[in-house]
């Protein structure tokens, strides 16, 4: 199937991502950061400045969201398990799974997403951090707790799906990152190359993979020295980690009458100040990046 993909605000992820695409030659460092990729944090009810303004949102009722970006591994085991269940397929060259689709209006330039089957993931792309023999899938070694990327936000919306939990919404993401108080940053005011994952953060990960970047594990700042390299402690007041910056996150939204979802939480190979809680991008769901990952909510 060929892709293509739409940017409303920037390029950054398209370029980005091809330069992060290239096969990694020699397996990252084992790195364990303590923190749970299946663990979970409550987001409880109530208002929050939304977006740069002094807007006050409210959600109002508590809900979930895991602590970390869904992680290589973790997604290997949905893969095999909804495979042999028959939740998923292999068609060529992807993996595939059913989707009811979007409300269709018949707007003018309006993209149509029918109930269907729809790629979740490539099979032969130079990112992807899977193994497959033919049989199984396995995290590369080395990636094992780096964040799942390549997968289209089917992808990211089956696996939510699957375990009893959905994406979140654009809303719901945004309290979880920043809390009550109008911080652009999980953390706080100021970002420094302690706190995330951003272009040229100078993280252990960019001089031993020796390119431009690449993920770090979840949960990586959490104010441990990781091979040297000291990082300040800076999940969101909720205690959710990877909230800004290491790769964009999708979010549940549908887009009216244009069907794009929306990316939020900045990445990798972007500058700092397109890793503030606010600032967002979209693409057709259909679309995978190097850059691109998820994590999910549960009521």
């Amino acid at each position: 199937m060929k892709r293509t993909f739409v940017f409303l605000l920037f390029v950054t992820l398209l370029t980005a991502g091809c330069a992060s695409s290239t096969a990694e030659a020699t397996p990252p460092p084992q790195i364990e950061t303590g923190i749970d990729p299946d663990s979970w944090a409550l987001i409880p009810a109530g208002e929050f400045l939304a977006n740069f303004t002094d807007e006050e949102i409210m959600v109002n009722y508590d809900y979930q969201m895991m602590v970390t970006h869904v992680t290589n591994a973790q997604f290997a085991r949905f893969l095999n398990e909804a495979l042999t269940v028959g939740a998923i397929k292999i068609v060529g060259d992807e993996i595939v799974g059913h989707y009811p689709g979007d409300i269709f209006r018949e707007y003018r330039h309006e993209e149509e997403y029918a109930a269907g089957d729809y790629p979740l993931m490539p099979l032969d792309e130079k990112g992807l951090r899977l193994d497959f023999d033919g049989t199984t899938f396995t995290a590369k070694p080395g990636y094992e707790n780096h964040p799942m990327v390549m997968v289209t936000w089917f992808g990211a919306n089956a696996y939510c799906e699957y375990y009893d939990g959905r994406l979140p919404s654009a809303i719901e993401w945004e309290k979880a990152a920043r809390g009550t108080d109008g911080r652009p940053f999980p953390w706080g005011d100021e970002v420094q190359q302690t706190n995330a994952n951003y272009y040229h953060s100078n993280d252990p990960f960019e001089d031993v993979i020796g390119r431009m970047g690449d993920t770090t594990p979840v949960g990586f700042y959490n104010g441990q020295t990781h091979l040297g390299f000291e990082t300040e402690d800076s999940p969101s007041p909720y205690g959710l980690y990877d909230m800004a910056g290491n790769v964009y996150q999708w979010v549940g939204d549908v887009i009216p009458y244009q069907h794009y979802r929306l990316l939020l939480g900045g990445a990798k190979d972007v500058y700092a100040v397109r890793i503030r809680a606010w600032v967002s991008n979209n693409a057709e769901p259909i679309y995978f990046s190097p850059n691109a990952g998820f994590r999910c909510a549960q009521d």
